[in-house]
C-alpha cells in the first residue's frame, strides 16, 4: 500500500477500492519454516484489487498467499506515467528524439568470478550511480539493507535528528486501504475509503 500511494503521490486522499479473491492449486515448496520435503499443490488465494485515487491515478494490488517465500512466484512492478513506464528493472520513456529504453543495472559482488564478497554494491541508470549500498562488506541481503536503513532513520528520529521515517498516520492509511480491500471482497462491490482523522 505504501509503495502504491508513494508512486501515485496519493498521500491520504480518498480512494475507490474494488477487490476480488480467487483460489487455485499451487505448489508451495518454501516457507518461513524451510523447504517442504514433499510439496504438493494446495489451495492458494490470490487477491486482486484496484485503488482509484482519481485524476487518472490507479494502483493495481496483486498478491498470492506466501508470495514472500514461494520461489515459484516472481516479483514484478509496473509504474506508468505520462511519458513512459518502469517495468521491473527497465525504464522506457519518450524523449525529444525517440522512444528510449534503459535498464537499471545492478552491480552484485560474489558473482561470476568476483571475489569481493556476496552483496549488492550499487545500482546504476544511464551510466550514473543512483543507489549505493550504505553498508559495504556487511553481506546484507537487499531486504536486510532496507531494514537496516529504516532502523538507522528510526534511531535518528528518536534522537531528534531527523524526520519520522514512517509516521503512524502513514501506517494507519496503509492498513485502512488493506481493510478496504477485504471489505470489498466480502461485500462484492466497490468500497470508498474516505479521509479519516489521521489524514
Amino acid at each position: 500500500m505504501s509503495l502504491i500511494r508513494s508512486f501515485l503521490g496519493a498521500g491520504m486522499e480518498e480512494a475507490v477500492v474494488n477487490a476480488h479473491r480467487f483460489t487455485a492449486p499451487l505448489v508451495d515448496p518454501l516457507s518461513f519454516s524451510g523447504w517442504e520435503s514433499d510439496p504438493h499443490p494446495k489451495e492458494a488465494a490470490t487477491t486482486i484489487a484496484t485503488l482509484d485515487f482519481g485524476d487518472g491515478r490507479c494502483g493495481l494490488y496483486l498478491f498470492t498467499d506466501n508470495q514472500w517465500w514461494n520461489p515459484l512466484l516472481s516479483r514484478r512492478i509496473l509504474v506508468r506515467g505520462e511519458k513512459g513506464e518502469i517495468v521491473d528493472d527497465k525504464v522506457v520513456r519518450l524523449t525529444d528524439e525517440d522512444v528510449v529504453s534503459s535498464p537499471l543495472s545492478y552491480r552484485r559482488l560474489g558473482v561470476d568470478m568476483n571475489l569481493e564478497g556476496n552483496e549488492l554494491a550499487a545500482v546504476a541508470f544511464d551510466g550514473q550511480i543512483v543507489y549505493r549500498n550504505p553498508w559495504p562488506g556487511s553481506r546484507f541481503s537487499e531486504d536486510d539493507i532496507a531494514v537496516a536503513s529504516f532502523l538507522l532513520e528510526v534511531g535518528a528520529w528518536a534522537r531528534g535528528e531527523g524526520p519520522e521515517p514512517y509516521p503512524l498516520a502513514e501506517a494507519c492509511q496503509d492498513h485502512y486501504l488493506a481493510l478496504a480491500i477485504e471489505e470489498s471482497i466480502q461485500r462484492g462491490r466497490n468500497v470508498r475509503a474516505a479521509k479519516e482523522v489521521w489524514a
